[in-house]
């Protein structure tokens, strides 16, 4: 096992840690930003649930789905608008921010604005947008593509800390299991640990069913919950969940995304679920 490294992302009211040893951090927020009232919404509530629960907490939404299933999809505001509103949430809110990237050029700008930048799964091979991302000196969080092996993401890493930027967390989501099904391999915690960076588990997209629904991704919230209960008890650095106040009129990821609702007494369960398990003497990450 590698040295265990620490994350620290810098907001407006301090510090974010994500660190293998130390309590869960939370990066949560909707799929894409619908609107400018909309994002803030979300991010007011979830801001008071991350304060109630004692959870380091940062918002995120995409500008850009740059992947949807089909042409139909929507998209979301784009880049510019998108960034105005995350840097107003951050302004008005006090809370650190996080987005997707999907070229060189998004890295630039998203760099400028955002507290912690994030490579989408279907990109985390995509040598020159790693280069980009690690060029902001921004944390990175990077989503394991579904198609790769857990011990794969040493290298992903490894594009970034040598492009000078060693902020990296890594983020199981799910690995491809047959047609529109994505499982979930917990011994990949320990295995991406073993990178020495700080492990994140994306709760929500590890129940998605890619293309599932035709035009558009299905998945089954239900079972969100229980995977971030196993990972948890594994011992994880972060939580990654999306959240909706009316996940099932969602624009794109509705059926795997959490209820507002849930995410507060979730957070409590799962708090003392990750005291016992840092505290633990057996192997863990």
């Amino acid at each position: 096992m590698s040295e265990q490294k620490r994350v620290s992302v810098t907001g407006p009211g301090g510090e974010v840690v994500f660190s293998n040893d130390a309590p869960f951090s939370l990066i949560c927020g909707p799929c894409q930003i619908e609107s400018r009232d909309h994002a803030m919404r979300i991010a007011e509530r979830l801001k008071a649930i991350a304060a109630e629960t004692g959870t380091p907490f940062i918002f995120k939404a995409s500008y850009d789905k740059a992947n949807r299933s089909s042409l139909s999809g929507r998209r979301g505001v784009g880049i510019e608008e998108g960034l105005r509103i995350l840097a107003d949430i951050r302004a008005e809110l006090g809370v650190p921010i996080l987005s997707d990237i999907h070229t060189e050029e998004q890295a630039r700008a998203a760099g400028e604005v955002l507290d912690m930048i994030q490579i989408p799964a279907f990109l985390c091979r995509q040598t020159d947008l790693l280069i980009a991302a690690a060029e902001t000196g921004k944390p990175i969080n990077v989503k394991k593509g579904q198609f790769l092996a857990p011990w794969d993401m040493k290298n992903v890493a490894a594009k970034i800390a040598e492009s000078g930027n060693d902020q990296i967390t890594l983020c199981e989501r799910g690995a491809s299991f047959g047609y529109n099904t994505l499982v979930t391999d917990f011994r990949g915690l320990p295995e991406m640990a073993r990178t020495g960076y700080p492990v994140v588990f994306d709760a929500t997209h590890s129940v998605q069913q890619p293309g599932g629904l035709g035009g558009s991704s299905g998945g089954d919230r239900r079972f969100a919950p229980i995977l971030a209960r196993a990972a948890v008890a594994v011992g994880v650095a972060g939580l990654f969940f999306e959240a909706h106040d009316n996940p099932d009129a969602a624009p794109s990821d509705g059926p795997n995304m959490l209820p507002l609702e849930w995410v507060g007494p979730l957070l409590t369960e799962l708090h003392a679920l990750d005291e016992l398990t840092k505290q633990s003497r057996f192997v863990r990450i």
